[in-house]
């Protein structure tokens, strides 16, 4: 096969997005303004697409943590932990996500994409069952691909169809991994964690829950969908980013499962990938305290949540299933 024609798909698909008003994949942003603007194509422009939740990106103690970070510990670490070592502020993260989360063991990665690829790398492998909900991110699909494990995908939020699905492995059930986010990204619907919980505790498996985009928004302490839903006992492993509501970038597993202490020996992308910048790490340590000290950050979002979506349905415009801090 040629280059030109295993490019073809994505020919097709550049050409049907120039075609539209918008390229998204053309978007330039020339300079930002604040957390919530910035001029794109010359023009003062609102950016409702962020996902900067609670608008941490100009905080000014974060600004404050990462810039003391550049000036004692430069722009970044210049290789992964498993080769140029672990800085002392990345166990320093790792422990105070575990403390947020309540779990005994927190890890850090990269990225959010690099959190999901390499924990489910780690956790699976060839022989394994990995159950996905069928509109689960790319990185969770990626992340089941990469450990060569047999994937199967069960209707969106659909706790009958995660049933029917663990009765046909029969006994591999008990051993399988049900992959599901919190706050879904596109309709901005959440997944039923209670039910879900309830298939695990008669089927067997582990439950692991990306509450990338309701990390710092739902819970009474910020902590996600699985606090605000209470069954932070049913989940075996917690994945989520620092990019949205921790306004930097990074990603993080927490688990009550001391096996998470041997990723670090098992995934590809932690051992390979270079190690979070120390800016990052102080603006990413910076932002979770503010989640926890202010919670008129989390109210602030909601209340913006409940003006915007019924405005948006008596304009007649198809927003999703509910109203939550995504509205698709």
């Amino acid at each position: 096969m040629s280059l030109s024609d295993k490019f073809a798909n994505a020919a097709r698909a550049r050409d049907e997005l120039s075609a539209a008003p918008v390229n998204p994949t053309n978007v330039v942003i020339e300079r930002v303004l604040s957390a919530t603007e910035a001029i794109i194509a010359g023009r003062p422009t609102i950016m409702a697409g962020s996902n900067n939740y609670l608008g941490l990106t100009f905080d000014p103690d974060c600004i404050e943590a990462g810039r003391a970070a550049l000036v004692e510990s430069g722009t970044g670490t210049t290789g992964s932990r498993m080769a140029n070592g672990t800085y002392r502020e990345h166990l320093e993260l790792e422990e105070e996500l575990a403390a947020f989360f309540g779990t005994p063991h927190a890890m850090v990665f990269s990225t959010g994409y690099a959190a999901n690829l390499g924990a489910l790398a780690a956790l699976l492998e060839p022989g394994d069952a990995a159950l996905l909900d069928s509109e689960a991110h790319a990185s969770l699909y990626d992340g089941c691909r990469l450990s060569g494990a047999d994937v199967y995908r069960f209707k969106h939020n659909d706790p009958d169809g995660l049933a029917n699905r663990m009765r046909r492995l029969g006994d591999r059930a008990r051993d399988a991994l049900i992959v599901v986010e919190g706050l879904y990204s596109i309709r901005g619907d959440c997944a039923p964690l209670a039910e879900f919980a309830e298939v695990k505790a008669e089927y067997g498996g582990y439950l692991f829950v990306d509450e990338a985009h309701s990390l710092g928004i739902y819970g009474d302490h910020g902590r996600g969908l699985a606090e605000h839903m209470k069954v932070e006992d049913a989940v075996d492993f917690i994945v989520g980013t620092f990019s949205k509501s921790l306004g930097s970038i990074g990603g993080f597993c927490a688990s009550r499962h001391e096996e998470l202490t041997l990723f670090r020996y098992a995934s590809r992308p932690y051992i390979f990938t270079a190690s979070p910048c120390p800016s990052v790490v102080a603006t990413t340590r910076e932002a979770l305290r503010q989640i926890q000290n202010r919670p008129e950050l989390r109210e602030r979002v909601w209340a913006n949540a409940n003006r915007l979506y019924p405005a948006l349905e008596k304009l007649q415009l198809n927003v999703g299933p509910h109203t939550s801090p995504v509205i698709g």
